[in-house]
C-alpha cells in the first residue's frame, strides 16, 4: 500500500511545494552535518591574510618547504653546467660537481644575472649548453608556457635535466602584479605540457600538499606552524605545489636517433 500512498501524495502536493519540502530536508541534513562535524576557524576567520609575504616573516614559506623536498629528491641531477632563475641559491645548496653556474633573468638590473633573456623568446641562448636547468616558481609568470618549455628543452644538452616547480594553489604575486601572474597548474596539465615537448616517457610529475597546507599557505602561515605529519600528508586532490623532472633524450643531435 505504501507505493500507492506515495503516489497519491505526489498527486496531492503541487510540484513547487514538493521542491520546497525537499530543499528544507536538504538544509536540515546540512545543518546536522555542520553540528556533527564543526569547523572551528579561530584566528583564521578573517578576510585578510596573516602575512602578505607567504609567511616569510613568520618562518619558512610552505611552498619553499616543498620545493626543498623536490630538489633534495633530484639533487643528483644538479651538476655540470647549471642554469637557474634570478640567483644560484638552489644550485649552491643542492648541486654537486658544478662546473659553472649561470643565472637567467628578464631583468637587466639583476646583479646576479649572467644571461638576460625572456625564456619564451630565448633565441640568444646557445642550443645544448646546460646539463641542468633549475626553474622554480617561474612558469606562472610566462604567458606562452609552451614557447618557454621549448627553449628550456633546446638549451639543455642531450641527457640534460629540467627541474621545475609550479604552483597549484597560491596567492597572486604582489611584486609581479595582477596583470602578469597568469597560471596555476595541475598534475594533468604538467604531464601534457612537458610531455608534448620532452616526450611523455621523459617526464616525471609529483604533487605536494593537502587541504590544510593549502589553507595555511593562502593565509600566510609558515611551515614551522604546522606539524611535520601535516606537511607530509599528500592528497592528490588538493595539491599545493607540483614538481616536474623532464629529461632531454640522449641523442647525438636533435635529428638523429637516440642511443639505447
Amino acid at each position: 500500500m505504501r507505493p500507492r500512498i506515495m503516489t497519491n501524495l505526489r498527486m496531492i502536493i503541487p510540484p513547487a511545494q514538493r521542491r520546497r519540502l525537499i530543499e528544507q530536508q536538504q538544509r536540515l541534513q546540512q545543518r546536522l552535518h555542520r553540528l556533527t562535524r564543526p569547523a572551528w576557524l579561530g584566528t583564521m576567520r578573517r578576510t585578510t591574510p596573516l602575512s602578505y609575504h607567504w609567511g616569510a616573516e613568520r618562518g619558512t614559506p610552505i611552498d619553499r618547504y616543498y620545493i626543498a623536498h623536490f630538489l633534495e629528491r633530484y639533487r643528483y641531477d644538479i651538476h655540470g653546467l647549471v642554469l637557474e632563475i634570478k640567483d644560484t641559491r638552489y644550485t649552491t645548496h643542492y648541486g654537486h660537481d658544478v662546473e659553472q653556474r649561470d643565472v637567467l633573468d628578464i631583468d637587466p638590473a639583476n646583479p646576479h644575472a649572467t644571461i638576460i633573456a625572456d625564456l619564451a623568446a630565448a633565441d640568444s641562448i646557445p642550443t645544448g649548453r646546460f646539463d641542468c636547468f633549475v626553474l622554480t616558481q617561474t612558469l606562472q609568470f610566462i604567458y606562452d608556457t609552451r614557447a618557454a618549455l621549448t627553449h628550456a628543452h633546446r638549451i639543455l644538452r642531450p641527457g640534460g635535466v629540467l627541474l621545475v616547480t609550479v604552483p597549484a594553489v597560491s596567492r597572486i604575486d604582489a611584486k609581479s602584479g595582477i596583470d602578469t601572474d597568469y597560471w596555476r597548474f595541475t598534475v594533468a596539465s604538467c604531464a601534457r605540457l612537458f610531455g608534448d615537448v620532452f616526450g611523455p616517457e621523459q617526464v616525471s610529475v609529483v604533487s605536494y600538499g593537502n587541504v590544510l597546507a593549502a589553507i595555511a599557505f593562502l593565509a600566510g602561515m609558515a611551515a614551522e606552524e604546522l606539524a611535520e605529519h601535516e606537511l607530509e600528508a599528500n592528497d592528490p586532490y588538493y595539491p599545493m605545489l607540483i614538481g616536474v623532472r623532464a629529461v632531454k633524450r640522449s641523442c647525438e643531435s636533435e635529428s638523429s636517433p637516440c642511443r639505447r
